[in-house]
């Protein structure tokens, strides 16, 4: 089956199942019902590439298809428009933006290509210019992703650290704040007076932590983006190593007969440095 036929197929088995006798939860579905599905799915087949599984990586792309022929149609339910205009404009706006492959203009690099496009969007797409180069990173993304696509945005137009070790102090500085609005915190709590005029205005004490904790995401995001390391992938295999490293301690601590409780934490310390050693 070739890729004209086999998008066929899929578009009729969701129009099926999305009709009269077709399925009662897939009728259930709406866009807002859909959109977690999208990110997780993105995610799981970000996964499987990390991983290099390229079994895993078809299945997930075809769940990817799926859903956004589900939502497409969803459109086309709803008389607003149809899955072939989803498809005709993505196809119209590559032509369009690819002057360089389907015209006659020559662009010599990647950075050409994508100051061309930015004129596209404005002088052929009526878009309207940006009041900020940092307008163009979406507000709908993950906070994670969005920090890397400022810093990028920011860094491009000459923004930047000279060399990693600025932003290395930068993380210890935020890092000390954090400390400080958590000992200020503790001290407050603890009957402390605060000697600060305060108003009505000022942030509470779990609110400021809640800030510094911010910059120091940031700074740390940044860090990554400085030595070209994608945060998302880095945290992604943290976690992992940290589900494996888990999983050993409960192996361990089931066939030493102890309980996964917070009085038993030195002996799940104990086997977590174990862990570490071999996983």
């Amino acid at each position: 089956m070739d890729a004209k036929d086999a998008f066929r197929s899929l578009y009729d088995i969701v129009v099926k199942l999305r009709g009269p006798e077709g399925c009662p939860w897939d009728r259930e579905q709406t866009r807002e019902t859909l959109r977690d599905d999208l990110t997780e799915e993105t995610y799981e087949c970000i996964e499987a590439i990390n991983e290099k599984d390229n079994i895993h990586i078809k299945e997930e792309l075809g769940d990817l298809f799926l859903i956004v022929t589900m939502l497409s149609y969803m459109h086309e339910q709803e008389g607003l428009f149809t899955t072939s205009d989803v498809l005709a404009a993505v196809s119209e706006k590559l032509i369009r933006r690819h002057p360089h492959v389907f015209g006659d203009i020559k662009l010599n690099n990647s950075a050409e290509v994508l100051d061309n496009w930015a004129k596209i969007k404005v002088e052929q797409e009526g878009r309207k210019p940006k009041d900020s180069i940092l307008d163009g990173v979406s507000q709908g993304i993950l906070p994670l992703e969005r920090a890397f696509k400022l810093q990028k945005k920011a860094a491009k137009a000459g923004f930047d650290w000279p060399d990693s070790e600025g932003i290395t102090e930068k993380i210890l500085e935020e890092l000390d704040e954090v400390r400080s609005a958590i000992g200020t915190n503790i001290r407050t709590n603890a009957g402390e007076k605060n000697t600060c005029s305060i108003s009505a205005d000022d942030v509470s004490a779990e609110e400021k932590i809640e800030g510094e904790l911010g910059d120091l995401l940031f700074s740390v995001v940044n860090l990554c983006r400085f030595l070209n390391v994608d945060p998302s992938i880095a945290l992604a295999r943290t976690n992992n190593k940290f589900i494996k490293r888990f999983r050993y301690v409960e192996t361990q601590m089931k066939a030493n007969g102890h309980e996964i409780k917070k009085e038993n934490l030195k002996i799940m310390d104990q086997f977590w440095n174990e862990a570490k050693a071999c996983l």
